[in-house]
Order: C-alpha cells, then sequence, then structure tokens
C-alpha cells in the first residue's frame, strides 16, 4: 500500500490549474445511461472514483473508451445489455444507486446492493427508494440487494425532508426519461445539479428551475448523445486557495469558477486572508499578520460546502481565538479533529456536529492514516504546513477524489512524495 512522505514548511507558490469536478463527473457517467447515442465527455478527471464508476457500466454493457491522458470518456449506451448492478462494484462508490433509475427507464426492473462510499457516518438510502416508488417500482429487500420492478413507470411530485444533492440529481435524470411532469421541490442548487441538467437538455431534455429549489422536468420519449465538457471542481479549487492562505504563499489557483467559491472566499476575508479574484482565477498573495478566528456552519448551496470544512479547519488552527465548526450536513465527519489534535492542534470535539477549535497552535509531524477523501486531503495540508515528517497511509481515500495530487503539489515547492510499501 501507498503512503505519502511529507517535509512540511516549505515555500509554497506558483500557479495550479483545477481539474474537472468529481461530483458532475460521476453523474454524467450516470446520465449517458438515458442517451440513445454515444456520449463524450472532455475535462474528465482521472481519479479513482471515476475509474470505478466506469468499471461498473462496463459490466452493464456500456461501450467505454477513457483516455485519461486527455482528459476523455466516451461512453456508447446503446450496447447497455444488463440490469443487475454487480454487487461488488456498488459497494465501492456510493453514486451506483444513481443508476437504478436509467435502468429502470431501459429494463423497468434493476438490481443493486447496497452502495458504498466514505465512511462518514451514516447516508442511509431511504430517500432514493421512496422516490423509486414515486416513480411507480415496487423494491423488494433480498439481504444482501434490493431489487426494483417497475412495468409503467410514472411522473411523481417529490418534496425533500432534507436537501440531497446527489438525490436530487438521480431523479432529474430519471424523470427526464418518463412521460409527463416531475416535480422536486426543496431540491438541491448545487452548481453540479445545474451542470447536468444542462447536459441533459443538450441531449434534448426538457428541464427548468434547476439552481432553484423548484426543479421541473418534462420527460422525453429519447435523448440524444453529443458531447458535453465537465465544470471545473470548485471543491479542489477551493482547497487549494486555502493551501495557499495556509502558508502564506502566492499560489494561482486557476481553471476555476470564483462564483461557485463565494461563501469560502467571504470566510477567507472574515479570517484575514488577502486573495484577488479574476475570472477564471484566484491567488492567495502573501501577508505577515495573525489570522483571525471564524465561526463556520456548512450548509447546501450556496452556503459554506461541507467538503472543504475539514482543509478549512486546518487553517483555523493557525488563527488566533477560538473559532466554532459546525457540520450540519454529515455525522462523523468531524472525528479527524483528533487527527490534527495529535499533531498539536487544540480541538475540542463538542459532539459529533460541532468542535471549537482553539488557535493559532503551531503543528508537528506525525504518522495519520487517512479517514476518507475530504479530512484526508486536509491531513495532506497540515502536513505541509507542519514541523518535521509526517507520514499519511490509505491515501487510496485521497486518490479517489485528487488527481495526482503529489505531483501537482511539488510543482508549488511540496516536499511531498508517495511511496510504495513493500510490506
Amino acid at each position: 500500500m501507498a503512503y505519502f512522505r511529507i517535509n512540511g514548511q516549505k515555500p509554497i507558490s506558483g500557479e495550479i490549474s483545477v481539474t474537472g469536478a468529481k461530483n458532475a463527473a460521476l453523474k454524467f457517467i450516470a446520465a449517458s445511461l438515458v442517451c440513445d447515442g454515444p456520449v463524450r465527455l472532455t475535462n474528465m478527471p482521472d481519479i479513482q472514483d471515476v475509474r470505478r464508476m466506469l468499471t461498473l457500466v462496463a459490466a452493464l454493457g456500456v461501450g467505454v473508451k477513457h483516455d485519461r491522458e486527455a482528459h476523455v470518456v466516451e461512453l456508447d449506451p446503446r450496447t447497455l445489455s444488463s440490469f443487475e448492478i454487480p454487487a461488488d462494484l456498488a459497494k465501492t462508490i456510493r453514486t451506483s444507486i444513481m443508476l437504478v433509475g436509467p435502468l429502470l427507464t431501459r429494463f423497468n426492473k434493476a438490481c443493486i446492493g447496497f452502495p458504498g462510499g466514505c465512511v462518514i457516518g451514516r447516508r442511509p438510502i431511504d430517500l432514493y427508494l421512496k422516490g423509486y416508488e414515486l416513480f411507480g417500482a415496487s423494491i423488494h429487500d433480498v439481504g444482501d440487494a434490493f431489487e426494483f420492478v417497475a412495468p409503467h413507470l410514472q411522473p411523481m411530485t417529490f418534496v425533500f425532508p432534507i436537501i440531497s444533492v446527489v438525490a436530487t440529481e438521480t431523479f432529474l435524470i430519471t424523470a427526464s426519461r418518463i412521460p409527463g411532469i416531475t416535480i422536486l421541490k426543496n431540491a438541491a442548487q448545487e452548481p453540479e445539479v445545474v451542470a447536468l441538467a444542462e447536459f441533459l437538455s443538450a441531449c434534448g431534455a426538457r428541464i427548468t428551475g434547476a439552481g432553484t429549489p423548484t426543479i421541473t422536468i418534462e420527460g422525453v420519449a429519447s435523448l440524444s448523445g453529443g458531447e458535453f465538457e465537465i465544470i471545473p471542481d470548485r471543491i479542489e479549487a477551493g482547497t487549494f486557495v486555502i493551501l495557499g492562505a495556509l502558508t502564506r504563499g502566492r499560489v494561482r489557483v486557476t481553471n476555476c469558477n470564483p462564483e461557485h467559491l463565494e461563501n469560502l472566499l467571504a470566510h477567507l476575508e472574515m479570517a484575514g486572508a488577502p486573495f484577488d479574484v479574476g475570472e477564471n482565477w484566484i491567488e492567495t498573495k502573501p501577508y505577515q499578520h495573525a489570522l483571525r478566528a471564524v465561526n463556520v456552519k456548512t450548509h447546501e448551496y450556496p452556503g459554506f460546502v461541507t467538503d472543504v470544512q475539514a482543509p478549512f479547519t486546518v487553517l483555523l488552527t493557525q488563527a488566533e481565538g477560538n473559532s466554532l465548526v459546525h457540520e450540519t450536513i454529515f455525522e462523523g465527519r468531524m472525528f479527524y479533529t483528533d487527527l490534527l489534535n495529535r499533531m498539536g492542534a487544540n480541538i475540542i470535539l463538542c459532539d459529533p456536529h460541532r468542535a471549537i477549535v482553539q488557535g493559532a497552535t503551531p503543528l508537528m509531524g506525525r504518522k495519520l492514516e487517512s479517514p476518507d477523501i475530504r479530512a484526508g486531503i486536509a491531513m495532506v495540508l497540515a502536513g505541509l504546513i507542519a514541523k518535521g515528517e509526517t507520514i499519511i497511509a490509505n491515501i487510496e481515500m485521497i486518490d479517489r477524489g485528487y488527481e495526482n495530487i503529489d505531483a501537482r503539489l511539488r510543482s508549488l515547492g511540496a516536499d511531498i512524495v508517495r511511496v510504495q510499501d513493500i510490506e
């Protein structure tokens, strides 16, 4: 198993380009299954989760061509031949649940094992089951899998009791091929939802309201294929901006959409981290003053995004005063704070959702293990500002969401290497 070895406190500066959005790429792959022609996706990030999703749809019979160097994926859903999502593949990636809808529109039945993903607390699939039932499916729990049967799919109105990005996208894809009007209320408004609606609309779908709490979909009989570019990854962009602020370096983050990061930038401004913003770039600037403590409460878009909460908490360990971090989206996402405490941080975990960060505290290198994608990259950032050597194991979790991250950070001056453990 590979691990990262980091020697911290090296000067960080330069330019780093953002890759395609993981949280859009996976959904576009799922959406290709409701198309009647080939789909070509560009700016596809070369990350482990994309490779897993492509392996999964290939197992269903979809033609897959992946040019990793060119960041292009070509999909041919016309060869889709199976409605059974392999259980061993479904458990490796949570977005496997999104494939049930397309399979129902094709075969009127689907079968899936329980979907996997990061260990960040309970992530039940009740919303999906309820939605598929309203679409007309009967669902049978067969122990280690769910069987869906829907001889006659129907449009529906769904009011989300809690906002769910993936469920919103799942029903958006499914409804695009079901005749009639489907309405999604209290829907997610994330940029990835808007991008997915634009992709489906370019293929012939009739969708209005994407980016607002109410989305209306008029199902159509067929959807063409086509070519679409994956939007920039706002989570990666935010992580790199936080890195620049942490290291007090001049880091220009390019190929990003600053509008998608306005809430994070507002918090950085409150903390006293200087930066400039352009049309498609953000540049952090060197500074000598102390950072200020800032309270953070995660929220669905356009609020403070949960996926940069862990990296921002690392920043708060270097801010003077007490900061309250309130995680409202995922239960269990705050448990990584114990790893930061092992490095010298002073963080009090009040409960699974709230932590008080007392700063500023110097960090020391330690041997750590990445618990999930976002906490893993936060450990990398902590290692880059820590004194001494930091070892981060289980980096497969980080590879799920960040392409070739060690080489890209080295281009900024970071002393980070990937070591293959032969034991």
